[in-house]
């Protein structure tokens, strides 16, 4: 693998080192594995990751009309043997030029080696395009006018669209505009645009995959009952947990779909697995049996111990897709809700269950446009009786 890029001391890192720190990082690794792993410096780790934005390397692919290393070993040895070009092209079934100009543009037969000529061609095949925000002054000032606006990529990719119905030069991708910040080698916007994104991160931060959290036995949000998924029977909730200042507390938030009713419950014991299985069954205990039908979770590990929830509550989890928050949108709707009372700077970890009662009054009191302005309570009482 040839090497292409440098650290900060001097030391070189391979393509297949770069792809393989990236890879990890995928994977929720921290980076000083990481840079045990691939026995490098953990400051390499974050050059890497600076240079990349987060973002993995598209794979390399050669065209099958360009020579392979294997027709350039057939050329060293017809050299060798003293072929013509044209006797080896008619081996390989491409045109004579094609052979001739290998050989010409590799310093003629006499020195022609198929490995270096493969290197070489390699590396001139690299042709680094211009993105469409580079070459393009006027969407990239309409790009940056919106973030300064703090618009989202996709706000502002979607809105292109409506704003400039018949121009295809003013279209650009979501990801285009968040390469476009976080890749040092596609600086086209300007680099302090970045810090007004929602998250403010200067480079993707990707999740950790279900199998690192440690969930098993999980019954996917697929095999959900229809009846939950079209809000037709009452009793199927959605659940999340809602955290504190700096993460170190939480509450949990219950939603039932049909209904929108809502519940709290305390986390006093922490957030840990056995924690919210402990507390989350003694909640959904008080409900009645024709109001425990199912719950919706996402892939936190926070239910790591829902087999045994099931077992002790009778409330069966499915879980949520990936990255997939509108598969509990009711939840997460509550969620913003809730943020009135509980802002993302307080700390829950004081917060009494005659409090969290009181909130959840107060938003089972609202009326509400998806239920014809009936308050959630309200809606609740109705299919009850």
């Amino acid at each position: 693998m040839a090497i292409r890029r440098s650290g900060p001391s001097g030391r070189y890192l391979t393509e297949a080192e770069e792809s393989e720190i990236l890879r990890r990082v995928r994977a929720g690794e921290n980076s000083l594995s990481i840079a045990q792993a691939v026995g490098r410096p953990r400051r390499l780790v974050y050059v890497v990751l600076k240079r990349s934005g987060g973002f993995s390397p598209r794979a390399r692919t050669r065209s099958p009309l360009r020579l392979s290393l294997a027709e350039r070993e057939e050329i060293s040895r017809g050299l060798r043997s003293g072929s013509s070009c044209r006797a080896i092209a008619r081996g390989l079934h491409r045109a004579p030029s094609s052979v001739s100009r290998e050989v010409r543009r590799c310093g003629g037969g006499p020195h022609y080696r198929a490995w270096a000529a493969d290197a070489a061609a390699l590396e001139l095949a690299r042709r680094p395009k211009r993105t469409k925000l580079a070459t393009s002054p006027r969407l990239r000032a309409a790009v940056s006018r919106l973030l300064l606006l703090e618009w989202s990529p996709q706000q502002i990719s979607r809105r292109l669209v409506r704003e400039y119905p018949t121009e295809e030069a003013m279209r650009v991708s979501a990801e285009t505009i968040y390469r476009a910040l976080y890749v040092q080698t596609r600086g086209s916007l300007r680099k302090e645009l970045h810090r007004h994104l929602r998250t403010q991160r200067q480079r993707r931060h990707p999740k950790l995959r279900t199998a690192a959290l440690g969930i098993h036995d999980m019954v996917p949000i697929s095999e959900r009952p229809a009846e939950a998924s079209d809000r037709a029977v009452p009793g199927h909730w959605e659940g999340d947990l809602l955290l504190g200042t700096g993460g170190h507390s939480a509450i949990g938030t219950l939603v039932e779909r049909r209904t929108r009713y809502t519940m709290l419950f305390r986390l006093a014991a922490g957030r840990s697995a056995p924690a919210v299985r402990d507390a989350l069954t003694k909640r959904i205990q008080t409900l009645p049996a024709q109001l425990r039908r199912s719950l919706t979770w996402d892939q936190g590990k926070e239910m790591a111990e829902h087999v045994r929830f099931s077992v002790e509550s009778g409330v069966q989890v499915y879980f949520c897709d990936p990255r997939s928050p509108w598969q509990r949108g009711s939840n997460e709707n509550t969620n913003g809700l809730l943020r009135q009372y509980f802002p993302k700077t307080f700390d829950l970890s004081n917060t009494t269950q005659a409090q969290l009662d009181a909130v959840a009054r107060r938003l089972n009191g609202r009326p509400r446009h998806t239920l014809d302005w009936k308050t959630p309570a309200e809606a609740l009482a109705e299919v009850v009786r």
